[in-house]
Parts: structure tokens; sequence; C-alpha cells
């Protein structure tokens, strides 16, 4: 376009429009990075009244005859070509065309522009139109249009009245005046230079006043400095004469092309990326156009700050904000405070957006490191178990069986940060208004169903303040929980009901986190800013000047037996006392607190007792009266207390005996030696245990009409033996093996974490140093698949090679292989912090050779053809537990069960199949055993009967002599 010679038409789009006779031009289209190219152009033979310059007054009509031809063509597509130059002045003249109209004829007309014809020495330099422009002028002057008005005073009446700062004088200007007069107040205005893309210099109208402004909450690319004596920010375009080489020189500039000089430096800048892009973008909007200011602020240089918004047709658009849309501002805190809050929060998510996708300017941004993870797509309904604190709930997972240690998740309200409830055996007291929030949220969720979306994963240090398990870091979970509404909504797009955080934060028991601008945050963030802008309007809970009522818990739990004694007459007066559980400590012990009495005490169910810590079914028994009590407003009556200061007595929830939950589960049996009379509702209980016996529920599963279970002392009750589905995943010989149990969830959540992960290259040698006893991923050779590992033995010092050899346990299968570096991944705490799932186990009443001793191979052959393989499903009885091979740190190590292993499919269990098959043998009989196990023994002993009678195996030839731990007297061979 800038190379175009004279005589060629083209197209362009009217960029500006700076007197009534003279516009700048853009071109449509261009390929060279940037803004397009752009022509000045006068139109040919044309002279338009000047505006005022520096210190001066308009000509009659000017500001009309600019306003005529700005209205008229300004953004609008025009056909041009240039008819002359002249290189005196720089200047190019030319006929414009809008659609089928002359621009010039348009002009002359209308009365806002007189025809100058040329001289004898520049007859060249004329418009093509000449002819038709002075019989048009004619013809305005006889009708009396614009500038040839014949109405007494209209000349003097065009003159406008301009303030100081419109001719050069912005020194007196009352910025801050004009603020308190005009704040939040939309002001007509019209631009009259863009300075840079967040920039602008305007008239407002009507007192024309000349003013900058910067756009608020936002600041576009510097467009660099220029040395001090070239401090003009634009050609005058307005004030050259139209006409030849001989015209006079070009005066100084007016106020409206250029600001008074202000903080100029003698220091050359280059621009920044960008800016001319975002200058071009703004003037492209805004440029000679009509916008409306709303004003937000002043600065300390007198400059305003405002919101600028302007007109697409019916369309109103905040430029600010497309500015920062488009990649071409970044947000800026300092004048975005000046705002409202709505408008601030859309600048801010705009620019975050950008960052994300990389737009213009931040198309090199590298976000900050972050210690939080999306969740995708996890949603769940389940019912509220416990809450842990204002922010924290356990919810219980409606798809997970109950009883599974997976069913109970904890989920931490996104966004928002409750006081710390405390910690009373560390002497920690609660923060301001704790209790309360926790309180407010017991009141409303306990047991009710909810549905929670999972938002994101956070990992937690000590460094942050918040209580983690151990000394090092924890990851949570964070997600948004939603009450049902009582009105139900069927649109899609509805929320679940009631956001719990949006309900705390209103109630002001929380505050709303303020992320970094990479952090994961709650898909519902905005509504709980509004939520704590309410609170702190009504200036509630921890908003309030107020101090939290104060509160003094007498905790009876960490306190002496003695004064649990002591305390027991305050219950007594009482017969039923209110009391909310504060926490199950075991199936039929809990932590109470009674408001009345202001104390926590730990209480017991008289006359009822569950399994114990790490017996069948213990967490079975915890498991059900966390859904059925935790938290729970109850009804107690204490009848005594016990040695270790446990208060004794029955509960009532909801007007139920809690114990019958237990006992009707099987969960739990009554102790006959307590004394029936002295338990209240004792014959209910009864009848509960009653029915779970009959149903042989649990403890009662191998219960017999009419058998007392006695308790002899050993160390599994026969009648409450466990039983496991299992698969054998490895065998090890000597009759150990390791199992994993069939259908148990943790297997499917582990597996399910597994197959999520996106593994990534090799790590660079030395950058991940894995030690003995860390739990990594570790590659298994067999078929490359990624399971989770413990490192067994690992190289002294830095890894120096990734050939360098790592012995690991495959804490999922039992296997143990060595692998090297390059097959070694680090692993994320969620997926290593749970236990393995493989069990180690031996057959139970037999003695089986190792692999070192005769058969000891044929053993291990068998048990492995028998085991392994194509998911066999076995049933594991559990006959003992042994304990004694302390921690898992490698195959054959950590707690092994004794067990009979019976497929599903098999008549005889695998321990009586190997006796039969003369490759294993009894173990020493004691003299004193249950009669049950004697049952047991006695059917393993005809299988090994059988084998030695016809010389199988090990007894191929006759009877074998007894090791040291066997020994005993040394039957004699049978007859050949």
């Amino acid at each position: 376009m800038a190379a175009a010679s004279e005589n060629q038409w083209l197209k362009g789009r009217v960029k500006a429009v700076t007197s009534g006779d003279c516009l700048v031009v853009t071109a449509l289209t261009h390929n060279r990075a940037g803004p397009p190219p752009e022509k000045t152009i006068t139109l040919s033979s044309l002279l338009a009244p000047k505006l005022a310059r520096r210190g001066g007054i308009d000509e009659a009509f000017a500001w009309e005859s600019r306003e005529y031809l700005r209205k008229l063509c300004i953004g609008k597509e025009v056909t041009f070509k240039v008819d002359y130059k002249v290189e005196a002045i720089g200047r190019e003249f030319g006929s414009v065309y809008l659609g089928n109209e002359n621009l010039a004829k348009l002009v002359v007309q209308n009365g806002w522009a007189k025809v100058r014809e040329s001289g004898q020495q520049n007859q060249d330099k004329v418009s093509p139109y000449i002819a038709e422009l002075l019989q048009l002028e004619e013809m305005a002057k006889q009708e009396g249009f614009g500038r040839w008005s014949k109405v007494p005073g209209a000349a003097e009446a065009s003159v406008r009245s301009l303030p100081p700062s419109a001719v050069g004088d912005s020194g007196n200007f009352d910025a801050m005046g004009l603020l308190a007069a005009s704040k939040g107040k939309p002001m007509e205005a019209i631009v009259e230079q863009v300075r840079d893309g967040s920039t602008i210099r305007v008239y407002l109208l009507p007192e024309f006043q000349f003013v900058q402004v910067f756009v608020a909450g936002l600041q576009a690319p510097s467009m660099g400095r220029r040395p001090t004596q070239e401090t003009v920010v634009e050609p005058d375009v307005t004030s050259a004469t139209n006409g030849d080489g001989s015209a006079e020189p070009r005066g100084p500039l007016t106020s409206a092309q250029r600001l008074a000089a202000s903080a100029v430096s003698s220091v050359e800048a280059s621009a920044d990326p960008f800016a001319m892009e975002a200058k071009y973008f703004t003037e492209l909007r805004v440029l000679n156009r009509d916008v409306r200011i709303v004003l937000e602020g002043v600065d300390k240089f007198n400059n305003l700050i405002g919101s600028v918004y302007y007109s697409v047709g019916e369309e109103v658009k905040d430029l600010g904000l497309e500015l920062v849309e488009n990649g071409l501002a970044k947000y800026v805190e300092w004048s975005a405070n000046m705002m409202e809050e709505e408008a601030k929060k859309k600048l801010k998510a705009a620019e975050l957006q950008c960052k994300k996708n990389r737009v213009k300017m931040w198309a090199n941004y590298v976000p900050p490191a972050s210690n939080s993870k999306a969740i995708h797509d996890q949603k769940f309904t389940g019912k509220v178990v416990e809450v842990v604190s204002g922010d924290c709930l356990v919810v219980a997972d409606d798809s997970i069986p109950f009883g599974s240690p997976m069913a109970e998740r904890r989920v931490c309200l996104s966004s928002i940060r409750s006081p710390k409830m405390g910690n009373p055996r560390r002497e920690e007291k609660p923060a301001p208004y704790a209790r309360e929030a926790r309180e407010f949220l017991r009141q409303r969720l306990i047991g009710k169903q909810v549905t929670v979306q999972m938002e994101y994963s956070r990992k937690i240090s000590p460094a942050d303040g918040v209580t983690t398990s151990g000394a090092g870091d924890r990851v949570m979970d964070f997600g948004s929980v939603f009450l049902p509404s009582p009105t139900k909504v069927d649109t899609p797009e509805a929320t679940p009901g009631v956001n719990i955080a949006e309900l705390i934060i209103a109630r002001g028991f929380a505050t709303v986190v303020r992320h970094r601008d990479f952090e994961e945050r709650s898909n519902h963030y905005e509504a709980l800013l509004a939520a704590e802008a309410r609170a702190i309007a009504g200036k509630k809970g921890i908003q309030s000047a107020k101090d939290s009522p104060a509160m003094h818990v007498t905790d009876l739990t960490v306190a002496s037996a003695k004064k649990a004694k002591d305390f027991l007459p305050s219950l007594h007066r009482s017969r039923r006392i209110s009391a909310v559980v504060e926490y199950v400590l075991s199936g039929h012990r809990f932590k109470l607190y009674i408001p009345k009495e202001t104390c926590s005490i730990a209480f017991a169910f008289s006359g009822v007792r569950c399994p114990g810590r790490g017996e069948p079914y213990s967490e079975d028994a915890i498991a059900l009266m966390r859904r059925k009590i935790m938290q729970r407003d109850v009804e107690i009556e204490v009848e005594t207390v016990d040695r270790t200061g446990t208060f004794l007595g029955s509960m009532w929830e909801s007007r139920t005996n809690a114990a019958t939950f237990l006992l009707e589960a099987g969960l739990a049996k009554m102790q006959t030696g307590f004394g029936a009379d002295r338990i209240q509702e004792a014959h209910l209980l009864e009848l509960a245990e009653r029915s779970a016996k009959n149903q042989k529920l649990k403890i009662w599963e191998n219960y017999v009409e009419g058998e007392e279970v006695v308790n002899s002392g050993s160390k599994v009750d026969t009648r409450q033996k466990e039983t496991l589905k299992v698969v054998v995943t490895e065998v090890l010989g000597g009759g150990r093996f390791y199992v994993q149990t069939v259908g148990d969830q943790k297997v499917t959540s582990i597996q399910n974490q597994l197959a999520s992960l996106s593994l990534k290259d090799a790590p660079i040698v030395g950058s991940f140093n894995p030690k003995k006893g860390d739990i990594v991923l570790a590659q298994f050779s067999l078929d490359n698949s990624w399971n989770r590992a413990m490192i067994v033995n690992a190289p002294r010092g830095a890894v120096q090679s990734p050939d360098e050899k790592f012995e690991v346990f495959y804490i999922d299968y039992g296997n143990q292989e060595t692998v090297p570096y390059s097959a070694i991944r680090p692993v994320e705490p969620s997926v290593s912090s749970a236990p393995g799932l493989a069990q180690l186990c031996r057959l139970a009443y037999i003695k089986v050779p190792s692999l070192e001793d005769d058969f000891g191979p044929e053993a291990g052959e068998y048990l492995h053809t028998v085991t392994l393989g194509s998911g066999k499903e076995f049933k594991a009885v559990v006959e003992e537990r042994d304990t004694s091979g302390g921690k898992v740190k490698g195959q054959g190590t950590g707690t092994e069960l004794a067990v009979t292993l019976i497929a599903v499919d098999d008549e005889i269990s695998v321990n009586a199949a190997m006796l039969q098959e003369g490759i294993a043998r009894m173990e020493k009989r004691k003299k004193w055993e249950h009669k049950d196990k004697q049952a047991v023994l006695d059917a393993l002993e005809k299988y090994q009967e059988e084998a030695r009678k016809s010389r199988t195996g090990i007894w191929q030839y006759g009877d074998i002599q007894s090791d040291d731990e066997d020994s005993g007297p040394v039957r004699k061979p049978g007859r050949g």
C-alpha cells in the first residue's frame, strides 16, 4: 500500500479522521507480521477549517467539519487513489470513495470545506473532479450550507469554548475534582490519540477537557522511549496547509495531538514485543470513535484511570477486557483494586486463561511450580460419616462394599480454610470458631446423603501448617460436597444441591483461599468469593470483630483414672444424659462429649464386647459403628467406671439401643459374667445376639446350637476362623506361598491407579536414588508390567549407570527379582502409601520339605502346578497368624498366615492332597489340643497314612526319621 503508484485505485479501512479534509486509511489485508500498513490521505483540492492549535482557537466551523467527515466514514471500508503528492510538505492528496459516493463531493456540497484551485505553476496538482467540486461549492454557498451559513452569529457560535487542557495547558486540570464528581458514572468522550494499547487521550464531552486515560486493571506492552528532542508522538496531520510546496510550514502541535511533555527520558528504548500490535488493536476499535469512560481513580501524576467501553452495533464492549483476553495486556493489581470486584475478577480470569493457552505475549510463559494436581471426572455419592473440621469430611462411598477399608473417603472442601481444631494430646487448643464451624456442619451433614465432585489433590508438607501423619509429605484430596436441595431441578447444568463450602463461608466459619494463578481451585470459586463478601458485609463469625465464645472442655480421656472416678457422681445425677459421639475407638468403646457437663469421656457398652484390635471382624465392628453413631446425638446412662477410667453403661441413638447394631450384625457377643440384671434392656440385646447366632453371621459363622465356645487360650478361636477368597501369586517352596484377596476393593483401586499413571522416560542417572526400604515402580521382567515394589538391596551411594542393579520385592504379588536402574521409576505417595496386597501364607498342620531337601523340588513343583495359573480361586481358612516375621523387608518376611487351602472345585484341601501325594508330612501333635483341632488333625492323618501304606513319595523307604523338632519314637518299617 505504501508503495502504491498514483492513479492506482486501492481499498482500505478508515482508522482515523484528523480534520474535515484528512483521514488515515489502513490496508484490509497484509502479509507481514504486526499491524497493517497505513496511509494518510488529504482530499484533493479541498481546504477545511483548522482546529485550534496550542494556545489558539478553532477556525469557524472547524469542529463541525471534522465531525461530519468522522461520523461519515470512521471504521468503514473505502476505495481511494493518490492524485498527486507535494514533496515539500510530505503530503499525499487523493480521491476517496465511500461506496459509490465521492467523499470530497459530499464534504463540499454540505458546505464543510472550500475548494482550492491550483496556481499557474501547479496545474497538475488538482482534483480530477475540480469542475464538479466548484459547481457543488457554488450551490452550497447559495443554499447557506455548513461554513457558508447565512444565519447571523452562526460562525461565532461554531467556535468551541475550549478549557486550558484542550490547548496545551493541563497544569491546572483538577483530576481529583472530576473523579469525585463523576466516579462510576459513564462519561461521553471521543478518542483523539492512542499512545499505547492501554493509554488513550480523549476529549471529555461536552466541555472538551483533553485528558490522558489509563485503562483500569491492565497494562499493554510499552511502546518504548525516544530521545527528548523527538517527544512528538504523531505528526500533526491537521495543521498543514492543503496545497502545494509553497505552503506555509506546519505550526506547533495542538494538545489534541500530543500530551504536554511529562517524564521524558533522554534514553532511547525499543518497544516491547506485541506493543505495536496492542496499539493497533486499540486504534482499530476506539480511535476517533465515540466511547464511554467510567472513571475508577486517579494516579499521583493526575492521570485518570478508567474503564473504556465502545459499541459495535447494539453490543457494548469492554476495551480492557478484550485486550487481556487477546493476550495483548497484562493484569495489574494496583489499578484493578480501584474497580468493582466483578470486573476485577473477569480481568484476572482472562489473563489466567491466556497464560494457560499461551496467547500472544504469554507465548513463552512458564507457569510456576504447583503442588496441586487436577482430579478429572471423579464423582460419587455417599453418607457423611464424620466431620473432621469445618473444611474436612469423611464420606462413605456408596459404590464400595460396606466394611471395606476403602469405603470411607476423606474429602477436604476445595478452596476454603476453616480454623484448626488443634490436638488435645499435644495440648493444642482449637482456634477461635473452630468448634462452631465443626458443629455447624455436624448438625447438618452427619448421616446425610451427599454428592461429592472431586476437583484436585495437593501435596501437603508439615511446613504448610497442616498436621500430617508422620514427618513426611501427605497427599490430600479436595472437592465440592453438595447436600441435595429440597426442590429438585432437572436441568443438566443445575448443581447437585447446596454447596457445603458456600454455606460455611456465608456463615463466617471459613475463609476463601487466595490461590496463585496456576493452582487448581474449586469449580465454584466465584460463588465462594461472593459468599465471603456477604459474610464480611454481615460481620459474621470470623469476619466479625468479636471473639468466639469462650469454652473450656474437660477431657477425661487424657486425664487420670482417679479424676474420671471423681466425675462419676455428677454423671449419676441424671438418669439419661445427652451426648455427642466424638470418636469410635473400637466397636464397643467411644469418646463422647457431654455438653451439659462440658466434658469428654471414654465410654463402653456394659456387658457387650467386640473382637479386639487385630482379631477377625474388629475392623468391621468399627466401620459399622462409625456409620451408625459417629458424631450423632445420643443418650447414655452411666452405671460405673472401670480401672482405666472408661465409663460403662448403655447408649441410645434415636431411641434404639446402640449395642443391638453390633449384636444383630454378629460383630459382638454378650458377656454373661457381667451380670445381666445390671444391663439396661438386656432382653433386647439377647434377642439381637440370638438372631445373629441363628443366621451364623460373622463371629457366629461356625456356631453349633448347644455347644459353648470355650476360650482355651489358644491363638485362634476355631469357631471364629477367618476365611478368605484368594488367588495364589507366588510359590516359594517349603509349603510357603503368597496370595492376593479376590474381590478386595484395595486390589481394584491400586490396579486402577497404576493403570492411570503415565510413565515417563527413565530418570536421569543420579536424579533419583532409591534406597533400601523405599517403595518404587519396577518393571517385572516376565511380562514387562509396572508394579509397586520395595527396594530390598541397592548400590551404595548415588547411581552412576542406568545398568546398576537393584533387588526389588513386588509388594502386591510376592515376587522378588533383580532389575536395572532403567526399569525403576519414582512413585507418588498416593500410590505408594497403601499397604502391599500380597499376603505370605504357609500350609497349616503339615511340614513340607524345603527346596534343598529330598522331595523338596517335587513338593514345590506340585504346589506350583495346582495353585498358579489362569486365576484359579481358593478358599483360605486362617488357622493361625504368626507375627514373628516382623515388618515386611522382602520376600518371606512379615506376618505369616497358617491356612488350610481349598480349591473352589476340589473336594479336599491342598494340605491333604500333599499328604496324600507323599510330599509332606504331619506336624507333631501336642498333648492337649482343642477338640475341633483334634478332628481336623485326625482327618489329615488319614491322608498321610494312605501315602505311608502305599510307600508314596517320602515314604518309599518306609517310615522316615523325625527331625529334632518332632523327635519321638521312630516307627518300624512296614512289611515288604
